[in-house]
């Protein structure tokens, strides 16, 4: 079943970001994700959450979510994290 990994991010270091951007998506095409969203325009519909960017990635079930966020590539993007972003990021598992 479909696990849904989504991250509500908000960029920080400009350089980093872009480190961290240029590494990233390679590791999620890697480990059999693609995204469905990637920070494009937000329309709050109900209540306060004011999201500044989110990412919506699709990956085929929990273990490739979980391979891939332990995997040593996506550990080369990790490095720039802290610097390049704040971010909240949760998985959620689809509906058969």
């Amino acid at each position: 079943m479909a696990v849904y990994v989504i991250s509500d991010v908000v960029p920080q270091d400009r350089q980093a970001w872009d480190a961290y951007v240029q590494l990233a998506p390679a590791t999620i095409e890697k480990y059999g994700g693609r995204y469905l969203a990637r920070g494009g325009p937000i329309r709050t519909m109900e209540g306060d959450w004011s999201p500044h960017a989110i990412v919506l990635v699709e990956f085929p079930d929990q273990a490739a979510v979980e391979t891939w966020y332990a995997s040593p590539e996506y550990a080369q993007a990790l490095k720039f994290r802290d610097k390049a972003l704040r971010r909240n990021l949760i998985c959620v598992e689809g509906v058969a």
